[in-house]
This record gives structure tokens, C-alpha cells and sequence, in this order.
């Protein structure tokens, strides 16, 4: 009894030291709120309507600083995760942002948007990649979130297509581990007569589907919660999306993490009028489209300029011009910001010698 009762006093020590911090961390987020407050101040004041509410160098910056001195023994992947929920409350005091994804309610992409700007954001489902673009040009929305390549799928052509007319800059990135989940009205995976999901995702689980779904036909669609949206109307079809699309749709979980490759990873843009300021540490990203004249060596001459000023080369992706038959222009990803000295020394020289030459935006390396 006396060492039951012992333990029993300690316990209670415990909660009520986690009490006493609790109310700690109440009364600094408080008073953190009430900062960002008087930033929003300082900011109207300064800049009237022009003001820029949301700074996402500046945001990047905490969180980098924030994970480099956590101390444990949560993982610092989790605080980051935690102060990116405070600084979204707290930002959405001085103005909530209006955020476009591809629709409906419980696509990756929504899920991306919640990871890059937190749950205080005010998120809008479009049914296209283009109405996205448009939506965000026109200042109905902020900023937009759209996917642009998969680990295992490659590259969405769609969303770089609309760089080459929209008018729109990068912003950030989201790196987004997918995780594909078989989800039907039935539980009877034999009763399964047809496979609906997003081109991708019925790509990433071709070899699963082959082997246990193989007289399934699979059927194509805008977004997998759509293809979960579908399937919760039909007996005989199931959907391949995420969990949450289960819990909006009412399905059940057939199989979990279909997916041929366990490392699966789905990386999307942030899209707005204007790209960020440099966030320091040499840690951004420039993204660029350029064309070169079809001839010999045209490529290698036209990337000469960044292997002259040490700028490395992360990405490159082809595309049709539309301007004639076998002609293309290439997206391509450097480190650095576009403001780094060498940076925009090697794009100065890419300028004069590119027939085409467009920066897309620079912006922070994803954080979380």
C-alpha cells in the first residue's frame, strides 16, 4: 500500500508540473499572438495596401532555427510540425490566407497545402491544375499548390505547360511522402469490378493491381478524391486515394499502402504573384525555363553558364514548345537564389545566350 501510494504521489507531481507548463506555454503563445499582431501594425502602416502579410523566407528561417535547436526528446521533424501550427494561428490574426488546391476535399494536395501554411489557412478545391493558376492570377486566392513530379511517375506535364503563359512565380515547395490505400463501399475485394484514381496513382500501384485486381478495369480521374467520391456510389468499384478521402467519403479500407514503391514521394509548387526574398544558408532553390536554337550542342553550350559560376544543376525536365514540331523548352532547377552573386552572374550570361529565358521564382528548400 505504502509503495502504491507512492507512486501515486509521484504521478500526481508529474501532471501538475505538466499543468504549471501548460499554463507556461498558454500564456507565451498568447503573447506570441499578440506579436504577430502588432507586426500586422507595423506592416499596414508602413506599406498601406501593399502589404505582404506572409513571408515565406521568413517563416523557412524559424523553422531551420527551430530544428537545429531542439533538444529532444521529441523528433525535430515533430516541432517543426508544432510551430508551423502556432505561426499559421498566429499569422491568420494578422490575415487569413486564401489557399487554392486541386480538388475535391481529400487529395494529396490538400494535404500538401496543410503542411506548407498549417490548418489557419482558408483552403479552396478546384477541379483543374489550370483553374488553380487562374484563381491565384486573378487575386481570388493568395496562393496556390499544385503537384509537379513524382519519385516514381515523373514529372506532371500540366503544371509545367501552364508556366510557359502564366504570369505566376514559385513561391515554396512541399515534399509530400503518398501513402495509396484500396477503399470501397463493399469489404469484398472480389466483388470489385472497376478501379478508379488519378492516372499517377493507378501508375504507382500497377504491380499490386496486377496481381491481386487483374480483371479490375481502371478508370482515370481528375484527383483520387474524386475517384473516392465515385466509388462511394457504386457497389463493384473501389478507389485507390488516401485515408482521409476514406473518412470524407464513407469507405472502407480494403488494403493499405498499395503503392509499388515504399518510398513514394510526390513533390508539389507553391504558386503566387511574386517569389521569395532569400532565405539564407544557401538553402533556395531558382527554377528557370529556357530554350536553346536546335542545333549540335545547343543544350550544352546553352547550360555552359552554370558549370562557369559552380551553380548546381538539380532538375531538368523537356517540354514542347508549341511553337513548331521537335521544338522544346527545358525546366530546370539550380540551388541558389536568383539574388546570390553567382547565381545571378551565371543567369545574366543564360540570359544572352538563350532563345528563351524566364525565371519561374526562387524560393526556400521544403523544411518539413
Amino acid at each position: 500500500m505504502e509503495q502504491n501510494s507512492a507512486k501515486g504521489d509521484a504521478l500526481e507531481d508529474v501532471r501538475n508540473r505538466i499543468d504549471a507548463i501548460d499554463s507556461e506555454l498558454l500564456g507565451l503563445i498568447s503573447e506570441r499572438a499578440r506579436c504577430a499582431q502588432q507586426v500586422a501594425h507595423i506592416k499596414a502602416a508602413a506599406d498601406g495596401n501593399q502589404v505582404q502579410f506572409y513571408r515565406p523566407e521568413r517563416e523557412v528561417a524559424v523553422l531551420r532555427r527551430i530544428k537545429a535547436a531542439n533538444p529532444g526528446p521529441l523528433d525535430g521533424e515533430e516541432v517543426a510540425r508544432l510551430f508551423r501550427e502556432i505561426m499559421s494561428a498566429c499569422l491568420a490574426l494578422e490575415r487569413p490566407l486564401n489557399v487554392a488546391y486541386l480538388g475535391p476535399a481529400g487529395t494529396f494536395t490538400q494535404a500538401a497545402a496543410i503542411k506548407h501554411f498549417g490548418h489557419s489557412v482558408k483552403t479552396f478545391a478546384l477541379a483543374t491544375i489550370g483553374e488553380i493558376f487562374r484563381e491565384v492570377e486573378a487575386g481570388s486566392c493568395d496562393f496556390g499548390v499544385v503537384p509537379v513530379e513524382n519519385s516514381t511517375e515523373g514529372v506532371v506535364s500540366h503544371t509545367l505547360d501552364m508556366f510557359m503563359t502564366s504570369p505566376l512565380m514559385i513561391t515554396g515547395e512541399v515534399s509530400l511522402r503518398i501513402h495509396h490505400h484500396l477503399m470501397s463501399v463493399t469489404e469484398d475485394l472480389c466483388a470489385i469490378r472497376t478501379v478508379y484514381s488519378h492516372q499517377q496513382s493507378l501508375a504507382q500501384c500497377r504491380g499490386w493491381l496486377d496481381r491481386h485486381l487483374p480483371n479490375a478495369e481502371r478508370v482515370a480521374v481528375g484527383s483520387n478524391a474524386e475517384a473516392a467520391r465515385t466509388a462511394a456510389t457504386e457497389e463493384d468499384a473501389a478507389a485507390v486515394a488516401g485515408l482521409q478521402a476514406a473518412e470524407i467519403y464513407g469507405l472502407k479500407v480494403l488494403a493499405e499502402r498499395i503503392e509499388d514503391e515504399p518510398g513514394n514521394t510526390t513533390r508539389f509548387l507553391v504558386i503566387g504573384q511574386q517569389d521569395a526574398r532569400p532565405s539564407g544558408q544557401g538553402q533556395d532553390k531558382t527554377s528557370l525555363l529556357l530554350s536553346c536554337r536546335n542545333q549540335a550542342g545547343g543544350l550544352h553550350n546553352l547550360l555552359t553558364p552554370l558549370a562557369a559560376h559552380g551553380i548546381s544543376m538539380t532538375r531538368i525536365e523537356s517540354r514542347p514548345s508549341r511553337r513548331g514540331i521537335w521544338d522544346y523548352v527545358f525546366f530546370i532547377d539550380i540551388m541558389g537564389h536568383r539574388d546570390d552573386p553567382k547565381v545571378a552572374l551565371a543567369l545574366e550570361n543564360l540570359r544572352q545566350s538563350s532563345l528563351l529565358f524566364k525565371v519561374l521564382g526562387s524560393y526556400p528548400l521544403a523544411v518539413l
